[in-house]
């Protein structure tokens, strides 16, 4: 197979961590026999700084002619006193999901036994590690919906943000966590406020309705946010499958992140309604975390999240199942061997972003 795809490495740490990834990458396809054809665009601050917008026209072209998208992060200082709507991260993510359909992030939420200590719980919550997935919806919802700022009755100031959620939106939603809930432990826990949203209550029958209709195999319980956010520290391993609504989804996937010991083990996929050439789901591939200006350029940075995209990236955007597994393989057994960055090192001997990307490739 020839894999075409656009590298967007983004600001500060985001080109350390793609280095480090490519090479891996590269080096899997390789040995089973397959081709890679990628090209590297600015993105984000990167994108401002060259172009004057944080999603160039050519970055999108580019985007266009590949199969997928491997994206690293965008942000930072820099930029943060421009306009909200000008700011890397609102105007090159939200406008990608929205050109290219990608209502669907899955975020494996993995804490190997090997790094248990490095989670704030307590290790008699979790012995066994943790091992779930969110699924939330992307594309709608209060980030999507109409805002407005205006000045009111007696010189107040209103603003508004809309939520807004279509049956059609929520049962696509729902088709993407049954499928995930059956290749795993057929458990799915739908995370809502039906108790005073009336978003949440169209959500939690639609989900039902499409379970009980197609997925009699799959149990289905129900648990309001601020619960779930609880539960989540109280007993993580009580979930397999989480699928909630654009913002429950952004808060809860990061605190999944930090029980999972740091963001820089925490891989991200947001898939799309498109095909590729490949007849597979058109994505983008990211790192759960941030682009850490504070540790930016001093080869501190954890690439794993980044690693562990790309294997994302060639599970569902090319179907090679087996070679994702292998660069998640190698991943494993790099921690297994103690090699760690300072984020999963508990305060132990730690190695750069370059040794660590290395030692995962000679795992391959």
């Amino acid at each position: 197979m020839h894999l075409k795809i656009a590298v967007l490495p983004g600001d500060y740490i985001g080109p350390e961590v793609m280095a480090a990834t490519l090479p891996v990458l590269e080096a899997c396809l390789k040995k089973a026999g397959h081709t890679l054809e990628h090209s590297t665009h600015e993105v984000g601050g990167a994108g401002i700084d060259r172009y004057g917008k944080a999603l160039p026209d050519s970055t999108l072209a580019a985007c266009q002619a590949a199969d997928a998208i491997l994206f690293g992060s965008v942000g930072g200082p820099k930029w943060e006193k421009l306009p909200p709507k000008e700011q890397p991260e609102r105007a090159s993510l939200l406008p990608l999901r929205k050109h290219f359909k990608l209502y669907a992030n899955v975020r494996p939420g993995l804490l190997l036994k090997n790094l248990i200590d490095t989670s704030p719980l307590r290790p008699d919550r979790i012995p066994q590690g943790v091992d779930m997935v969110c699924i939330r919806e992307l594309t709608g919802g209060l980030y999507f919906g109409a805002k407005s700022t205006q000045e009111i009755a007696g010189g107040d100031i209103e603003a508004i943000d809309t939520m807004v959620y279509r049956k059609s939106e929520i049962e696509r939603i729902t088709d993407v966590a049954i499928a995930t809930a059956r290749a795993r432990r057929k458990h799915l826990t739908l995370v809502d406020k039906a108790n005073v949203l009336e978003t949440s209550v169209l959500w939690r029958k639609v989900v039902g309705e499409r379970v009980k209709a197609t997925a009699p195999d799959i149990t289905l319980t129900h648990m309001y946010i601020d619960n779930a956010a609880m539960q989540l520290v109280l007993r993580p391993s009580q979930f397999d499958v989480l699928l909630t609504e654009n913002m429950f989804g952004d808060i809860l996937s990061d605190e999944m992140a930090v029980i999972c010991g740091s963001l820089g083990m925490m891989a991200s996929a947001s898939l799309g309604l498109d095909l590729n050439r490949h007849g597979k789901g058109y994505g983008l591939y990211e790192p759960s975390g941030g682009t850490a200006p504070d540790i930016a350029g001093q080869d501190k940075a954890n690439p794993c999240a980044q690693i562990l995209s790309a294997a994302l990236m060639l599970r569902h955007s090319f179907g090679l199942e087996a070679e994702a597994k292998s660069i998640e393989r190698a991943v494993e057994q790099t921690i297994a061997a103690g090699i760690r960055t300072a984020d999963i090192a508990g305060g132990g001997p730690a190695v750069g972003t370059r040794a660590m990307g290395a030692a995962i490739l000679a795992r391959l």
